[in-house]
C-alpha cells in the first residue's frame, strides 16, 4: 500500500469545518471514491507536525489552502519549501491549491504576494491556454470551465521553467506545470457550491469594500464538476 499525503496548511472557517469539513476532509470527499485499491490517503498538518519524511515515500502529494499569507513567511511555510524543491527534482507528483499553489511557486523561485486587483471571490470562468490544452493532466479538462475562487494573494512573478496552464480576467497564473508530473492550481478543485457559498457569507464586508456585489456574487454559484475532477485526474499520475 502507498499513500498519497495532503499537506494540510491551513483550517476553513470554523462553520464550513461544522458543516463541511476542514480543508482535507474536502479534498477526501472529492477523491474517496476514485481512489485505486492500492493506494491509500493520509494528512499531514505542517504547522503542528513540522517536514515529513522524505517526498519519495509518498505516491503523490497534495497541498491544501489556507488563511495564511505565503508573502509573510511563516516558519512552518518555509520550512517546506526545500522538501518541495526537493520532490520536485525527485519527479514526485504534486498538486498544489490556492495556498499550495503559491507555496510552490515560491519555492520554485518565483514570487507571491497581494493581487493589485484585490481578493477574487466566487465562482469565475477559467481558460485553458495552448499548453494546457496539450497538458497531460489538464488536456482532461474543457478549454474553459467554472471553478471556484477565494483568494487574496497570487503568484505575482513566475518561477523559471514553469508553463502557464490556465488564466482568467483576475489571475494570468490559474494553473502552472513546474515539471513532468508537478502542478498546481489557484482555484479550489475541492470546493462545493455551499462551501463557495459559505466563504462569500463571510466575505460580504470586505467584497463590498472592494466595490463587488456580493449577492451577485452568490447568486452566480454554480455547479464546477469540471473542476473537481482535476483532483480525481490527478490520480492518474501517482
Amino acid at each position: 500500500m502507498t499513500s498519497l499525503v495532503i499537506i494540510k496548511t491551513g483550517d476553513a472557517f470554523p462553520e464550513v469545518v461544522d458543516q463541511y469539513g476542514d480543508f482535507e476532509q474536502l479534498f477526501i470527499n472529492q477523491l474517496t471514491t476514485a481512489l485505486p485499491e492500492h493506494v491509500s490517503l493520509s494528512v499531514w498538518d505542517a504547522r503542528k507536525q513540522g517536514v515529513p519524511s522524505s517526498p519519495t515515500s509518498f505516491a503523490g502529494i497534495m497541498l491544501t489552502g489556507s488563511h495564511s499569507m505565503v508573502s509573510e513567511q511563516e516558519p512552518w511555510s518555509e520550512a517546506l519549501k526545500p522538501w518541495l524543491v526537493q520532490a520536485l527534482d525527485e519527479n514526485v507528483p504534486m498538486l498544489g491549491v490556492c495556498y499550495g499553489h503559491q507555496l510552490m511557486a515560491s519555492a520554485f523561485g518565483g514570487i507571491s504576494d497581494y493581487h493589485p486587483a484585490g481578493r477574487e471571490s466566487g465562482t469565475r470562468n477559467v481558460r485553458l491556454t495552448q499548453a494546457g490544452n496539450q497538458d497531460p493532466l489538464f488536456s482532461m479538462l474543457p478549454s474553459h470551465f467554472p471553478a471556484h475562487l477565494t483568494h487574496a494573494q497570487a503568484v505575482m512573478q513566475l518561477p523559471p521553467n514553469t508553463t502557464v496552464l490556465a488564466h482568467n480576467s483576475h489571475d494570468a497564473h490559474q494553473a502552472l506545470r513546474y515539471g513532468p508530473r508537478q502542478w498546481s492550481v489557484q482555484f479550489h478543485p475541492e470546493f462545493t457550491p455551499a462551501v463557495m457559498h459559505a466563504y462569500i457569507e463571510r466575505q460580504k464586508a470586505a467584497l463590498r469594500d472592494q466595490g463587488e456585489n456580493p449577492d451577485a456574487l452568490i447568486h452566480a454559484i454554480t455547479d464546477t464538476q469540471a473542476a473537481s475532477g482535476l483532483l480525481r485526474h490527478f490520480l492518474r499520475f501517482i
